[in-house]
């Protein structure tokens, strides 16, 4: 195996549990990469504007947020290569990587792939992604000035993106498969937008097929309810049923997650897998909030660099 791929460290994602952790392993000179399959920053980048991480009195764009924990790591050392992982094998003291760009080994690893938007699988949905199918209200909403939206959700998600939207949009149908599941306050808040008319609730519908026109954007929702077929003309379509982890690549690989696909840890953050730790959304129980991501990629990396002291091993080519 080629020397550039063997690692001290190799950090599986590249959000803020990521990079935090790189800046801790890289400042004290360890061998750090990180392995991920998008642009860094993970579903922080592609959140507008984050008003609640500390240090940031008047807030800050995401996407700046996570270009600066990238410099940072960048600055002490750490590599970022793009590419799937698509399994981590336990060889003793090193652990393998197969991955899309070959096998890396790695004296200890963090999983730290965050989550991603559940998707409704209906026809589509992949079709006009970005093209009027949307998962980030404050990503893209601003497009949507004064048109018509269907939001897919009941959650409360769904409803805190119904009411941000409800600043550019004209008018916003929501979907609800069975009945709004939002909290008391939430569902007390959107009230005040169903009474004003900026808002049609359509409980107990089901979300069928998205179309679209001959220009290639949407411009119907195509939905059931009570075995009845509805169609809502829109502009576009923002969906929010939840989060997805990116644990798929863990399946059968010993690691153990919890029922959620999440993936546990002792106290130290070591998974079932001695050498391979965890950090940030992919972490079973997690917060889902950069803040506490960010915190606990600090901690992986002070415990993994516990571990590499107490099995000392040297990288031999």
């Amino acid at each position: 195996m080629a020397e550039t791929n063997k690692h001290e460290v190799i950090i599986v994602g590249a959000g803020p549990a990521a990079l935090s952790a790189a800046i801790y392993t890289t400042r004290e000179d360890i061998d750090t990469l990180l392995f991920d399959r998008g642009a860094p920053g993970g579903l922080a980048a592609i959140t507008d504007w984050v008003d609640n991480y500390p240090g940031f009195p008047d807030g800050i764009a995401g996407l700046e947020l996570a270009e600066k924990l990238q410099k940072q790591a960048e600055r002490f050392g750490a590599a970022i290569e793009f590419g799937e992982v698509l399994k981590i094998h336990d060889s003793g003291k090193y652990k393998r990587l197969e991955t899309t760009s070959g096998d890396y080994t790695a004296r200890a690893i963090l999983i730290a792939t965050g989550s991603d938007y559940k998707k409704i699988g209906v026809p589509g949905e992949a079709e006009y992604y970005a093209r009027g199918v949307h998962y980030c209200a404050t990503c893209d909403g601003a497009f949507y000035r004064d048109k018509k939206l269907v939001v897919v959700g009941g959650g409360n998600s769904a409803v805190q993106e119904t009411m941000f939207l409800t600043k550019f949009a004209s008018h916003i149908d929501l979907l609800v498969r069975s009945t709004i599941k939002a909290s008391e306050v939430l569902q007390k808040d959107l009230q005040k937008y169903i009474d004003s008319g900026k808002v049609t609730v359509h409980l107990g519908t089901s979300t069928e097929e998205i179309v679209g026109n001959s220009e290639g954007k949407v411009s119907e929702v195509v939905g059931k309810k009570d075995g009845k077929t509805v169609k809502l003309p829109t502009d576009g379509v923002f969906v929010f049923v939840g989060l997805k982890p990116n644990s798929e690549f863990l399946e059968g690989s010993g690691i153990e997650l919890d029922h959620l696909h999440l993936v546990k840890s002792d106290e130290n953050l070591q998974t079932s897998m001695p050498g391979v730790f965890v950090a940030g959304d992919i972490h079973s129980g997690a917060t889902m909030q950069i803040a506490s991501a960010v915190g606990e990629g600090a901690t992986a990396a002070l415990k993994i660099r516990e571990y590499l002291e107490g099995h000392a091993h040297p990288i031999q080519n």
